[in-house]
């Protein structure tokens, strides 16, 4: 059972939801265009901030999921919504419109799918590229099962940056990752540094779950030896009453640890903080590209 202290967010986990004529106004393009948002579907408290810059990390394959993770809020179901044919041009007409100079492409987990959705992430890649000259594009993918044949057509698009996120420790996987592996998810990002050894590879994980400090250490060592040269560490908040419960709010100064500790390992960028998200300020790594 949780402490009640527990239930109640520090004062560092306080957060501005921006202005709400920017948030409506980007909702409504988004709308216009029948696409989806991990900052809405996952519920972010870096919404406000980041619809009000603009930026947004798009969602394809829709905004339902296959598996059933316990930190994310995200509808699951087993019989997902069918893959809209127009959802890489709609993203490429809507990061034009934006003026985005760096976009982000994630997806729900489609394991319903033959190539777990590998090539509307190409696609989409593809477009954005034609759309928008000279635009950095990242994408954030599933673990396409392990299939390195299928992680092959995603990559073969050369997207500037690979993230798959491990999420969390190897100890806290059967509760925060039923269906996913931990070893798997470091191989997915070993293979695509080694199929793409110039990409950007980047992973993000979670505290607040009742990891150690030395189980955060650990990860960090495995995703450096797995060849992850960037990693995002941030704070878990439950988004739903149906998610998992908060084990402890992280203190800032431990963030700091962290982001000193994987700087002093040899990973090459370490953003750590509460509100770190894998895609916020995401463009910040584009200056390495």
């Amino acid at each position: 059972m949780v402490n009640q202290a527990v239930r109640r967010l520090p004062p560092w986990l306080s957060r501005r939801m921006g202005q709400p004529s920017a948030l409506h106004a980007m909702k409504n393009i988004l709308r216009s265009r029948n696409l989806h948002t991990v900052c809405e579907s996952a519920r972010c408290p870096n919404i406000g901030e980041c619809f009000s810059k603009p930026t947004a990390a798009f969602m394809i394959l829709g905004d339902v999921c296959t598996r059933e993770c316990g930190f994310c809020s995200v509808e699951k179901r087993d019989a997902p919504l069918s893959v809209n044919p127009d959802e890489p041009e709609n993203i490429a007409l809507t990061a034009k419109e934006l003026g985005l100079k760096h976009v982000v492409i994630t997806s729900v987990t489609r394991d319903d799918l033959a190539d777990s959705g590998a090539m509307q992430f190409a696609l989409t890649i593809k477009v954005v590229r034609d759309t928008i000259p000279f635009i950095s594009v990242e994408v954030l993918t599933p673990d396409f099962k392990g299939d390195e044949k299928v992680l092959k057509i995603v990559l073969d698009e050369r997207p500037d940056i690979f993230n798959h996120n491990i999420e969390t420790v190897p100890s806290l996987y059967a509760k925060v990752r039923p269906q996913a592996d931990y070893r798997q998810s470091l191989k997915v990002i070993e293979t695509a540094k080694k199929m793409t050894d110039d990409i950007i590879t980047k992973s993000g994980l979670m505290v607040g779950l009742g990891e150690t400090k030395g189980e955060i250490k650990s990860a960090l060592k495995d995703l450096l030896n797995a060849g992850c040269d960037a990693v995002t560490i941030g704070q878990y908040l439950r988004p739903s009453k149906e998610n998992l419960e908060v084990v402890e709010y992280i203190p800032v100064e431990v963030f700091k640890e962290y982001e000193e500790y994987g700087k002093e390992i040899g990973l090459k960028h370490v953003y750590s903080g509460p509100f770190m998200r894998s895609s916020y300020n995401a463009e910040l790594l584009r200056g390495a590209l």
